[in-house]
């Protein structure tokens, strides 16, 4: 039992001369911030110009990096073959560099990382009619890159303004239904937080 207490102390002892070099990505006192709101997108899907809302949020850190998610549906009426609309939704893990965060006009970049699904439903005025349930959809993958100019407004309101582009592959065995789903968007967003 002695040995075993003399090896526990040397251990305790010998750790912080260990440690003193130690270089990792974040070092000294760490700032912690967090966001949240709504996203609003005018996205390109099979040639034309729809629009899709939704919302993100994330952590932030050191007001530099961001580690989130969100995610965004279709809002617009698209056709999607004879009497039917189309159904589209997609989010994920998103993750982001501040760049200036201070200055009241400022630049950030990242990315999106996730999935969706894609499906055709009846084009009914009385949304009661309709078993949303019913639907298995087509599922994708999604990485979306991005570049904004962000706007301080106050202490705890920002606006974001710029731009993406969602790139979308089929998982295996299924497909997009030949609706052509990557392309460019303009992306608007409201943040709510701490920065």
């Amino acid at each position: 039992m002695k040995q075993f207490l003399t090896m526990v102390v040397m251990m305790a002892l010998t750790m912080p001369v260990f440690g003193q070099n130690q270089q990792t990505l974040l070092q000294g006192d760490i700032d912690h911030g967090g966001y949240g709101g709504p996203v609003l997108k005018a996205v390109q899907i099979d040639g034309s110009t729809e629009m899709m809302v939704g919302g993100r949020g994330g952590w932030i850190i050191n007001h530099t990096f961001v580690l989130g998610g969100g995610g965004y549906g279709l809002a617009s009426n698209h056709p999607a073959g004879e009497d039917s609309l189309l159904e589209l939704g997609y989010g994920g893990l998103y993750c982001m560099v501040i760049l200036q965060s201070d200055e009241m006009i400022h630049v950030t970049a990242g990315s999106m990382f996730g999935a969706g699904g894609i499906d055709r439903r009846p084009d009914l005025e009385d949304w009661e009619d309709y078993d949303h349930n019913n639907n298995d959809g087509n599922p994708f993958w999604v990485i979306e890159p991005e570049v904004n100019l962000e706007l301080n407004v106050t202490n705890f309101f920002r606006i974001g303004a710029g731009v993406s582009y969602r790139y979308v592959k089929a998982m295996d065995g299924f497909d997009t239904m030949g609706i052509e789903l990557s392309g460019y968007a303009a992306n608007l967003e409201f943040k709510f937080g701490g920065f």
